[in-house]
């Protein structure tokens, strides 16, 4: 389905990145309603939001984690020895947040943006669908569901497609191909390569997948724990020692940097840290997970460079890494 480009469309983004997307498109003014996590740009605070979640996700990680796991074996999606998380389960999403229908119905959206890839980070496509048929609604759903840097940009034109800014989408896309680019060009004459891990969840811990992989080739590093395209995985603490990366990212799901601080400092965490050699050399960092590395917006280009100061220091300067990163000094 494809709108005008200068039609009446009233929009109702239910993800982070979908709504950043919206914003760079210039539709900003379309949106009615957006995801209880939709921060950006600023002023979305204004619109309703149309989802809550039901577990406790101010919660400390392992707090998190065990809420998850009992949502996940009451589905009957985890065995009594799984664990969730460790991939993404249909059904879950409508347990672990709720969709307002009643004002889905008074919104009234012509187009609602969703996400097909993970129930536990954002309410499932399916469950979206469900909510429009109760809601009696005309509505287009379009689910996004990216797992590498160029799912990205294919999300980017589909929405430019059903929102009739085709010209915009091709536009963005080419400027975020511009900046990979120039990055990556310069990346290439640095001879090191540092030996990175990147960990998306701290208790239990998780190495991080889909795009993050790719991102740590792009700046100039190797990922010693994931792989690119594939999902984030459970690990353990003792495997990231065995694996002695050069540097460890600390970008645990949804956290804003503060958080990742705190975590990290946690005793469920620290004293893991500590037996790390990257720690004893100062080479661990918290970053904003809920913002960057976590978010397939416009602004994974931005901890694409984020990351790339951090493993090459002194060769770059990015306003990002000065907002959204954190040295874990020793």
């Amino acid at each position: 389905m494809e709108y005008p480009p200068h039609s009446t469309l009233r929009i109702v983004s239910l993800l982070p990145a979908a709504t950043e997307i919206v914003a760079r498109l210039g539709l900003r003014d379309h949106l009615v309603g957006r995801s209880h996590e939709c921060d950006e740009p600023a002023d979305v605070a204004s619109l309703p939001a149309l989802t809550a979640a039901r577990i406790d996700a101010a919660a400390p990680s392992r707090a998190i984690h065990d809420q998850v796991t009992q949502v996940g074996r009451a589905l009957g999606v985890l065995s009594s020895q799984g664990s969730a998380g460790a991939t993404c389960h249909t059904g879950a999403s409508a347990a672990l947040f709720t969709l307002d229908v009643d004002t889905l119905a008074e919104l009234k959206p012509d187009l609602i943006l969703t996400q097909a890839a993970c129930d536990v980070c954002a309410i499932s496509a399916a469950d979206v669908e469900a909510a429009v048929r109760k809601a009696g609604v005309n509505t287009h759903v379009l689910p996004l569901s990216p797992a590498t840097l160029a799912d990205l940009f294919s999300d980017i034109l589909a929405v430019g497609k059903a929102t009739g800014r085709r010209a915009q989408a091709r536009e963005l896309v080419a400027r975020l191909h511009a900046r990979i680019d120039s990055l990556a060009c310069r990346v290439k004459t640095f001879p090191d390569r540092p030996r990175v891990a990147v960990i998306e969840w701290l208790d239990p811990p998780m190495a991080a997948g889909n795009w993050v992989p790719e991102m740590v080739r792009l700046a100039g590093g190797v990922d010693v724990l994931g792989k690119a395209g594939d999902h984030s995985h459970w690990i353990t603490w003792d495997g990231v020692a065995a694996a002695d990366p050069d540097v460890v990212i600390l970008v645990p799901c949804g956290f804003p940097l503060d958080r990742v601080v705190a975590e990290a400092g946690s005793a469920a965490v620290r004293p893991h840290l500590e037996k790390l050699r990257a720690y004893r050399d100062g080479k661990v960092f918290a970053i904003d997970g809920h913002h960057l590395f976590n978010r397939p917006g416009p602004r994974l280009v931005d901890s694409l460079e984020v990351l790339a100061e951090i493993l090459h220091p002194g060769r770059f300067a990015f306003a990002a890494t000065r907002r959204f990163a954190k040295h874990m000094v020793v």
